[in-house]
């Protein structure tokens, strides 16, 4: 029996992709000529002139300013791994599959670091911010555990939002994370 998490707000104290931009931005100043941009990507996004996939591919297009993006990853969850919560670190984690919309190239090097069976996750090319996949969003997600794991049990679920609905119906237990609140929803 496995575990499912969502990554961001659930066991991550936050956005990890706002921190890893936000991150970029302090060592690298050129990257503020993005956020008009982004602004601009997500109003059309919010008015539905273009979808979520391509707003976040104008977003991750910073990706082009960052010279030696491995060890850029590694700088970064060496200062924001603090942001994992607590009650999540006191869990053994061979059994736990992370589950996110974020990309890839960013959550692999924690879920490795935490020690987790696998991360899935939206494929993004880490140097361009091209989307390699479909974004790993709702049923999504549930798509993607069952290429990889066709006949997978899952014991327990857990997210912070119910976009999550068909990841978290997977689970025998199934856990909503507001903060540090941990609420159990149903039981099959």
């Amino acid at each position: 029996m496995y575990n499912l998490y969502d990554f961001d707000k659930t066991i991550y104290n936050g956005d990890s992709s706002i921190d890893f931009f936000l991150y970029s931005l302090k060592r690298n100043w050129s990257i503020i000529k993005y956020i008009p941009k982004d602004v601009i990507a997500i109003i059309k996004y919010k008015t539905e002139k273009i979808s979520k996939k391509e707003m976040k591919e104008i977003f991750f297009s910073f990706l082009n300013e960052i010279h030696d993006i491995d060890t850029h990853i590694e700088n970064f969850w060496h200062k924001y791994r603090r942001k994992i919560k607590k009650w999540y670190l006191l869990q053994e984690h061979s059994r736990d599959i992370i589950i996110t919309a974020s990309p890839d190239f960013l959550i692999e090097p924690i879920g490795e670091y935490l020690s987790v069976k696998d991360v899935i996750a939206t494929k993004v090319d880490k140097n361009t911010g091209k989307f390699t996949s479909n974004n790993c969003y709702g049923e999504e997600k549930v798509k993607r555990l069952y290429e990889k794991y066709s006949k997978i049990k899952v014991n327990e679920a857990y997210s912070d939002s119910l976009s999550d609905m068909p990841m978290l119906k997977l689970a025998t237990n199934q856990y909503l994370v507001k903060k540090n609140k941990i609420i159990k929803l149903t039981s099959k």
